[in-house]
């Protein structure tokens, strides 16, 4: 099999590129976020040699999580204006020497500058919405598969690189576990991605997969009218909407079950094995339901699903506090993982079709900060009802309320382009920008 590198629509006995860069992005979103998630495993190993408080340990997670989330709307613009390629490569190498250099630290400000701050960039970089616009620039077709794919993959890395990460640290120690990813991200990741990546079709001569025609050229000002930049993009009730309903998802995952769902099933008589193969078992399906997601995208459209994943959940999370067996557990951890990650693809999809495929990187940026900032209101929100009730079922309740919010959020985005009510203004102005001024 050879891959195509003329321009038109692919034969079926060629490999269009663009398989070829949805799978460099897989492995970066794997790799890297693989690395990030796997802070956990060196809280202990640190805390045991050096003597770091766990709520030391914490805020530097806490930065860090807080970084991957804000930066996200920078490394989107970036992507929209420079391409994915460079920013990824970029993010990795940043992620490759933050962790090396997380081998060699002896002070905990040490710590906090290369995990939390270096790395945590790097992470943001090769996060969902520079992914996103990799999907809209060379996909035509299958661009929700594509999402659910890249979806797989931050969830893959999870699976993949912690239990990896373990067992360096019992083999190799911490140090030796820090060198280890950080030599493999920056000997392995970073070359294949700077040499695989490219921005756009037309650097190999190729159409879109699936492009029956090749994109118009644009002016700088018809350039302009295509892109929503985020000032116009708040003015607009899909975009709020959008940022809402996220900000649910991070509050109700991120937030409730990630942080608090092993201490909710240890304190009710499970084993914390037990809790640990649920997780488990979250993200193993999150893989699948996340592949799924862009599927039913593809094929539905983004909304209808988009509010039947935030439906399912709000619904689990009220059945979540009467979960007493090890079955009913594994059940639940296996139906909440595939509405886990389910929504990243519907949602950029929407973000793409109402705002355009040039500003998808950076709107994806922001929409993806406000998840984030769910995450952390959630864990925090979490944390207050278990002091004040004893357990989590406030909590639980909560989220699942927010959840059911959400759904009724999504029915209420007009799925069409927004440029289209706003192109003559948008025009005008654009012109304006353009024409050269009188003295």
């Amino acid at each position: 099999m050879t891959i195509d590198t003329m321009t038109g629509p692919p034969s079926t006995s060629r490999l269009h590129y663009a398989w070829v860069v949805l799978a460099t992005t897989t492995l970066v979103l794997l790799a890297s976020g693989g690395v990030r998630a796997a802070i956990g495993v060196f809280v202990k190993p640190l805390e045991a040699e050096f003597g770091w408080s766990r709520t030391a340990l914490s805020v530097a997670v806490a930065v860090s999580i807080a970084l991957y989330g804000l930066t996200g709307p920078l490394v989107g613009r970036l992507a929209d204006r420079w391409g994915p390629r460079w920013v990824l490569t970029a993010g990795v190498a940043l992620v490759g020497v933050g962790t090396l250099a997380g081998a060699g630290v002896t002070r905990f400000w040490q710590f906090f500058v290369a995990v939390g701050l270096i790395a945590a960039i790097g992470s943001s970089a090769t996060a969902a919405p520079v992914a996103a616009t990799v999907a809209t620039r060379w996909f035509e077709k299958h661009r929700g598969l594509v999402l659910g794919i890249n979806g797989a993959g931050m969830a893959a890395g999870q699976l993949v690189v912690l239990p990896l990460a373990m067992g360096l640290v019992a083999a190799l120690g911490w140090r030796g576990a820090y060198l280890a990813l950080g030599a493999g991200l920056l000997v392995l990741v970073v070359p294949l991605t700077a040499l695989l990546m490219r921005n756009d079709p037309s650097e190999r001569g190729l159409l879109a997969y699936g492009a029956t025609a090749p994109p118009r050229a644009m002016s700088a000002a018809q350039e302009a009218v295509e892109r929503t930049p985020v000032s116009e993009a708040v003015r607009t009730w899909p975009f709020l909407l959008l940022c809402g309903s996220f900000w649910v998802c991070g509050y109700s995952t991120f937030g409730v079950i990630l942080a608090h769902f092993i201490p909710h099933a240890t304190d009710h008589g499970f084993q914390p094995h037990e809790a640990a193969e649920a997780l488990g078992i979250m993200g193993a399906m999150n893989i699948v339901g996340t592949i799924a997601s862009g599927w039913l995208c593809d094929r539905l459209g983004p909304k209808v699903p988009l509010a039947l994943y935030y439906l399912f959940r709000g619904v689990s999370l009220f059945f979540l506090p009467y979960v007493t067996t090890v079955p009913g557990l594994f059940l639940f951890a296996a139906l909440f993982g595939l509405n886990f990650i389910s929504t990243v693809p519907a949602t950029t999809t929407l973000t793409a079709r109402i705002y355009g495929r040039y500003s998808v990187g950076e709107l994806s940026g922001w929409i993806f900060a406000s998840h984030q900032l769910g995450g952390a209101i959630g864990s925090v929100a979490s944390g207050w009802f278990f002091d004040r009730t004893g357990d989590y079922t406030m909590a639980f309740y909560t989220a699942g309320a927010w959840a059911l919010l959400a759904t009724g959020m999504v029915l209420f985005i007009r799925d069409e382009p927004i440029a289209r009510s706003k192109r003559p203004a948008l025009e005008a102005r654009a012109l304006a920008r353009s024409q050269p001024r009188s003295r």
